[in-house]
């Protein structure tokens, strides 16, 4: 049960749930905090991967 097998119905119960928890006002705020964050945890988890693939070529070069 991964994150694909979320449906429309779902989405919208999260997103209903979020507006009753944040309000209308903030939850644009919300959200792109939210963006932010994912986008660097991407950034991270890339660099982490390009220094790991580095470090194996470098390793097998010897």
């Amino acid at each position: 049960m991964g994150l694909g097998s979320i449906g429309v119905p779902s989405l919208i119960l999260i997103l209903v749930v979020a507006l009753l928890i944040f309000g209308p006002s903030k939850l644009p705020e919300v959200g792109k905090a939210f963006g932010q964050t994912l986008k660097e945890f991407k950034k991270s988890t890339n660099d982490l991967m390009s220094d790991n693939d580095d470090k194996k070529d470098t390793d097998t070069k010897e």
